[in-house]
């Protein structure tokens, strides 16, 4: 009896990589499999080598194939998430000319700074790409490299993202798509495609770059024999163009056009972000006004510091992550690597409000309370950029979808809980970047709508939490921290 059709979806994440098969029909996870990366670099410095991540999906597929018992045959399409902005640099024939810089790599924040002054300011940028130049985003990294390392920049005969970098080796195709091509600060959300201009101003070739297929879920080729051989899969599989894994998130929980607009997302993961999909352009200073996956947009706002640096703090103080209570009047803001959301590149964590009877407890508490208030600050400005109004009741009342590494945790769901004041939505699946991708797999290799296919698959269901009453002293206490210390102290 033959296997029904099974699809792959990769997400390639700053630390690993995961291959979810999933079955095209029903969306059941059939299993994961799991490899890790490599990231070095002291400082502001964040990189890997992009050989790296190639080698863990071949792990991952092949971990998959195991442990889920697919019949190769019954795969028919597979596309790839990636970690977002990484820039990636190429030889003639196709290989790495130097380890990618990771988005998380701040050395490029004065170039960003010099950017945004050169086009005229924050708002020059957001009426053109949505998005203001800062260390993370792709077109300060690709300055960073024209600067420090000239010889590489000359002799770069392709610029990928990571996401770019995957489905080329699978497909033979250079493409990217308009989701993860938004982070770069060189394609146009006004125009929907590379802007030349800018591209000019940062002396970039835009034949070096990749087509941008109109979706996440456009069949850009099929695995070439070379890879198939790799992967242990069929030659001609579906691979489509894939996305960034916070499109390929959306995508998961059914946020789209074909699904759930205007619906807030807060990711805990080693970045905290709140994101929504809408119909409106975004052009904020204050967010990144990206595309989205299936042709809608995702105004998102991203910070730094989230899970890790809240473990970090546990580490400190030998303690489980869950032995936290409430902060009491501590207030820490735990930017152990910079921030990008306030635009902080070289702060350092901060703090305050240390009593004799302060316990380890509350200080771990505290650090929580600081990375859930910086990244839920950003929430009002999401709202407003899809065109609401965060005061309307009905806009405050609307569910927010908790997901990443942290919705598995106690205290992280406890605390967004008391600080939101919102009633929250905790998604059975944690796997969410792996499903969007998976349906954007389905899409490429049947023509159908990615949102609609994981909206079928219900696999942004979950846990219903009530709102509880808002924590407000907490919040105001740790914003006016915030608002007094940026940049002066933090800096």
């Amino acid at each position: 009896m033959s296997q029904s059709p099974v699809v792959i979806g990769v997400d390639s994440s700053t630390q690993s990589t995961k291959a979810a098969f999933t079955d095209a029909a029903t969306g059941r996870l059939l299993a994961v499999g799991r490899a890790p990366h490599r990231v070095t670099g002291e400082g502001g410095a964040r990189e890997s080598d992009p050989e790296v991540w190639w080698d863990a999906l071949r792990e991952a597929v092949a971990a998959g194939l195991k442990e889920s018992g697919t019949d190769p045959a019954a795969v028919t399409g597979i596309a790839v998430a990636g970690q977002q902005h990484g820039l990636v640099v190429l030889d003639r024939g196709g290989r790495p000319l130097r380890p990618a810089l990771l988005w998380n790599d701040t050395r490029s924040a004065p170039q960003a700074a010099a950017l945004t002054e050169t086009l005229g300011g924050p708002d020059a940028w957001t009426a053109r790409t949505g998005s203001v130049p800062v260390a993370s985003m792709t077109a300060s990294k690709w300055q960073w490299l024209r600067e420090n390392d000239a010889a590489v920049a000359r002799a770069t005969a392709a610029v990928r993202l990571p996401h770019d970098f995957l489905t080329e080796r699978l497909s033979g195709t250079a493409a990217t798509d308009p989701g993860d091509a938004s982070g770069t600060c060189w394609y146009s959300t006004a125009t929907g495609g590379y802007d030349e201009e800018l591209l000019a101003l940062l002396g970039l070739d835009p034949a070096l770059l990749p087509a941008v297929a109109p979706t996440g879920a456009t069949r850009v080729g099929s695995l070439t024999a070379g890879a198939a051989a790799e992967l242990g899969l069929p030659v001609g599989v579906a691979v489509a163009a894939g996305t960034g894994d916070n499109m390929s998130a959306a995508v998961g929980l059914g946020l789209g056009g074909a699904g759930l607009l205007d619906h807030p997302v807060l990711s805990l993961g080693t970045s905290g972000t709140v994101f929504a999909a809408t119909r409106t352009r975004p052009a904020s200073p204050a967010l990144a006004g990206f595309a989205a996956a299936d042709g809608t947009y995702l105004p998102l706002a991203c910070t730094l510091n989230c899970t890790l640096a809240v473990d970090k703090m546990a580490a400190l103080f030998r303690l489980d992550r869950e032995d936290a209570v409430p902060g009491g009047e501590a207030v820490v803001l735990p930017y152990l690597d910079g921030e990008r959301t306030p635009d902080l590149p070289n702060a350092s964590g901060l703090l305050t409000g240390i009593r004799h009877d302060t316990t380890p407890q509350q200080l771990l508490g505290a650090a929580y309370e600081g990375a859930a208030v910086t990244v839920l600050r950003a929430l009002d400005e999401v709202l407003r950029a899809c065109g609401l109004d965060p005061a309307d009741p009905a806009v405050a009342g609307r569910p927010m979808r908790l997901v990443g590494g942290g919705a598995q945790g106690r205290m992280w769901v406890e605390t967004v809980r008391r600080l939101s004041g919102r009633p929250l939505i905790v998604p059975a699946d944690g796997e969410l970047v792996a499903l969007g991708a998976a349906a954007l797999a389905a899409g490429a290799a049947t023509g159908e709508d990615p949102v609609a296919v994981a909206t079928s698959w219900t696999s942004g269901a979950g846990t219903e939490l009530d709102p509880v009453e808002r924590d407000m002293a907490t919040w105001e206490r740790v914003g006016a921290v915030l608002d007094k210390a940026a940049p002066s102290l933090l800096s």
